[in-house]
């Protein structure tokens, strides 16, 4: 979340270069060989498609501007109600520069997500949750492992394929792959729920107070709105910590008046340790930096700023750290 925050208010092409080096580098030297893990290559194609497509569309129909032209394309002019815009016309260097910055700063914020989902445990922190959010974090839980899931499933259908003889190519081999993932997924995904119902979860709690619906209720507009307020440049900032403050506050009220509810016990507790300690600390660090540091050296070379160097080292300082359990 603090590398999210960086890179929204990064000020060019290097300092977001920077803040993806660092997730890349996070990413390698902490995965462990979880099914989660495996799944950021796929995120960093992802990451690299955008990148691509970002620079394709402006030569196809972005707004050329001023500069030195590196390919004189010739320019379709469109109709009056496609807004003055045109197909194609000439390439300049400052326009394909501002389209890969903006392509790299949406990448950073999906390779943000994707380390997120590839070194954390959604069953492990789906223990850590109060009483009051285990349906929430259960739903949660279910969607984040679906898409890895998946990919597994894909993976040991095509190993069976292959003990059977069967090395099948192309669209014979989609064909023949998809209907067995999606029966193993679906088998996956019943065997989950039963072993869920068995264990008493999406019961309804009799006794439930309004107080906590509205509370909940208000900490997720506060969340999202402050989010917003914090993630977008051009918003008020001063709008952005009031709000989440006061959304983790009624999130916090709202949880314990839930938590009185619902009895849960926990057999071997996920204890708090040195490890995520530093990377949380880290983490508020970074985004305080980039939210509230003036921008050190911005604009001297392609958008270069020590003030995001400073947070792409900072993001790398988990590495260091043992990790004791």
């Amino acid at each position: 979340m603090g590398l999210a925050v960086a890179t929204t208010r990064s000020p060019g092409l290097l300092s977001t270069a920077f803040l993806i080096a660092a997730i890349v580098i996070v990413v390698a030297g902490c995965q462990d060989d979880s099914v989660f893990a495996r799944a950021f290559p796929a995120y960093l194609a992802l990451a690299a498609a955008v990148v691509v497509f970002r620079m394709i569309f402006y030569i196809l129909v972005g707004i050329k501007g001023a500069g030195a032209v590196l390919i004189p394309l010739p320019q379709i002019p469109l109709p009056d109600w496609a807004g003055g815009i045109g197909l194609l016309g000439p390439v300049s260097a400052s326009g394909l520069v501002a389209a890969l910055s903006a392509g790299l700063a949406l990448a950073a914020l999906l390779l943000c997500f994707g380390a997120a989902v590839s070194l954390t445990n959604p069953q492990r922190t789906l223990r850590s949750l109060p009483a009051s959010l285990h349906l929430l974090g259960t739903s949660a839980v279910v969607a984040m492992t679906l898409a890895p899931q998946l990919v597994s499933s894909w993976k040991r259908v095509r190993r069976a394929q292959h003990l059977r003889g069967r090395r099948l190519t192309g669209a014979h081999a989609v064909a023949a792959t998809t209907l067995p993932v999606l029966q193993d997924a679906l088998e996956r995904s019943l065997s989950l729920a039963a072993s869920m119902d068995s264990r008493g979860y999406a019961r309804v709690h009799k006794g439930s107070s309004a107080l906590v619906l509205w509370l909940m209720v208000g900490a997720l507009v506060g969340a999202a709105v402050g989010t917003y307020a914090l993630l977008d440049g051009t918003g008020p900032g001063w709008l952005a910590v009031p709000l989440l403050v006061a959304g983790a506050g009624a999130a916090v009220a709202g949880s314990v008046i839930a938590s009185r509810r619902i009895l849960t016990t926990r057999f071997r507790p996920d204890p708090w340790r040195l490890r995520e300690t530093v990377t949380a600390g880290v983490g508020l660090l970074i985004a305080g930096l980039a939210f509230f540091v003036p921008q050190l050296g911005a604009g001297a070379f392609a958008g270069l700023s020590l003030t995001f160097v400073l947070c792409a080292l900072l993001a790398m300082t988990p590495i260091l750290v043992v990790d004791t359990r």
